[in-house]
């Protein structure tokens, strides 16, 4: 230990003296501990900023895609003005206005659009990014801000798709299927008085020419959508000479083939729908092992999900050969209308201008959820059919984030 004996008796009483070490090691330590207390602050601020700004973006990623599959914007460039005034939405309660309109600046939104036979896909990204100030603690150490980035995107967008279907319509042609509707087909000269009325048969054709169109108008390119068509009055029609069947179009890709046929029918006869719907049910039903003949076809246009339909339609009651209402016919047309529920088959009913036995077959026929229509005019079986493809063709929109 070095000697102070040398030392003034003044000069070796301080050097002796501990008592100020503790405010010594304080104004040392002072900077370190304000710096650390300053970078504690800022962590936490920084870490608060950049879950703000990442939910931000990933709120605006996901209005943005909705927006495009649901039709709410009418472009790219409109979903990305979407997605911009999204984040700057998000975060105006955090920031102030300049850097609002900084992040703004900053944002980008990137679209990729993809097209399909099923629909269309969105694949949205967004990036944004603002400069946090710091605290006067951190300046001290030469940082004054530090810049937050997030990005969000989704993984398939939003996509809207269509299950493809088959729909086998199984139309009524009885002898009543010639009478009059009360729509007027000519006027006289003076053109008040009715010339002559539409015919239900004419009436049916119309109505199922509006079905086609709006089943063609989902279903363009004729990838998703398979129709047929049977029609009946006491069963099946059938060649007097050689029993074959002549009151069917067979199930074919789109429209065309049903709807030529559909312009052929003609009133006759009287009315048992039983045999056309166990013939609907054996056409189209699903098989366990998917090789029934539909699921094959769909397998040939990629089609993995198929809905089933059936159209039934009459204009009157179930009476076979005779002029009055069956009971027992009856009872098996609702037999064969629960077997094709059974086998997983929608089924929509119509009543055109039916008694009301017809009209309570068709209201149990018809599958849960509105698919009974009652039709007391042309216009409204028009409308009803065109509302039937419709509902069948709806997409379905799932939103993947």
């Amino acid at each position: 230990m070095m000697s102070t004996s040398f030392l003034h008796p003044c000069q070796r009483r301080m050097l002796s003296d501990r008592g100020g070490n503790f405010g010594i090691m304080t104004a040392i330590m002072i900077p370190v501990l304000l710096g650390a207390a300053g970078l504690a602050i800022d962590y936490s601020n920084m870490a608060l900023s950049q879950r703000q700004l990442q939910e931000a973006t990933d709120s605006a990623a996901l209005a943005a895609a909705t927006a495009l599959a649901s039709g709410t914007v009418a472009d790219e460039a409109a979903a990305k003005i979407l997605a911009k005034n999204f984040v700057v939405g998000q975060m105006a309660n955090s920031v102030g206005a300049a850097s609002g309109s900084a992040i703004r600046n900053a944002t980008n939104v990137d679209i990729d659009t993809s097209t399909s036979s099923t629909g269309k896909s969105y694949s949205v990204a967004v990036t944004a990014s603002y400069s946090l100030s710091l605290t006067p603690f951190m300046n001290i150490l030469g940082h004054s801000t530090k810049n937050i980035t997030t990005t969000s995107s989704t993984t398939s967008g939003t996509s809207q798709t269509k299950s493809a279907l088959s729909m086998e319509l199984v139309l009524d042609q009885s002898g009543s299927m010639g009478e009059d509707t009360n729509t007027c087909a000519q006027y006289k000269k003076n053109g008040t008085t009715c010339k002559a009325y539409v015919i239900k048969i004419d009436a049916l054709k119309q109505a199922a020419a509006s079905l086609f169109d709006a089943l063609d108008q989902a279903d363009p390119q004729h990838t998703l959508v398979r129709t047929g068509v049977i029609s009946y009055s006491n069963g099946l029609l059938r060649d007097p000479w050689t029993n074959k069947v002549t009151s069917v179009s067979a199930m074919d890709w789109g429209t065309t083939k049903s709807r030529d046929y559909v312009k052929t029918i003609a009133p006759t006869l009287g009315t048992d729908a039983t045999e056309p719907m166990q013939s609907a049910d054996d056409t189209i039903k699903k098989n366990a092992d998917n090789t029934d003949a539909e699921s094959v076809e769909h397998k040939k246009k990629g089609n993995s999900k198929v809905d089933r339909f059936i159209v039934l339609m009459t204009d009157g009651q179930m009476t076979g050969n005779s002029d009055t209402w069956n009971r027992d016919k009856d009872q098996s047309v609702r037999d064969k209308c629960d077997a094709a529920k059974k086998d997983g088959i929608t089924l929509f009913t119509v009543a055109f201008m039916a008694p009301d036995k017809g009209k309570s077959l068709l209201q149990y026929c018809a599958s849960p959820g509105g698919n009974y229509y009652e039709a007391e005019t042309m216009e409204k079986l028009v409308d009803d059919f065109e509302s039937i493809a419709q509902t069948a063709t709806k997409a379905a929109t799932l939103l993947t984030n």
